[in-house]
């Protein structure tokens, strides 16, 4: 399926300088996919030691991106052998 980056993920991720391609494999390939406010998803992959959150709204031909950024594992997942 189609992504669509809003203009406020493409600057969120130019700042915090997270390659589409990142973001796109973790929308298509998630370690694990929680539910966030306004039914958005959110995609979890953790990558070097590091948690990165792509949260999307899902539609019927397209994921909308609404941001991306990295975070502690432990804020969001209390143990990672567990994805």
């Amino acid at each position: 399926m189609k992504i669509v980056y809003t203009n406020h993920a493409i600057e969120n991720i130019k700042e915090r300088r997270i390659k589409r391609e990142i973001i796109e494999k973790t929308i298509r390939s998630p370690d694990e996919i929680v539910i966030g406010k306004k039914g958005r998803k959110i995609a979890h992959k953790i990558i070097n030691g590091k948690l990165l959150r792509v949260i999307y709204e899902p539609k019927e031909k397209a994921y909308i991106l609404v941001t991306a950024y990295y975070t502690k594992l432990g804020r969001y997942i209390e143990n990672e052998n567990n994805l």
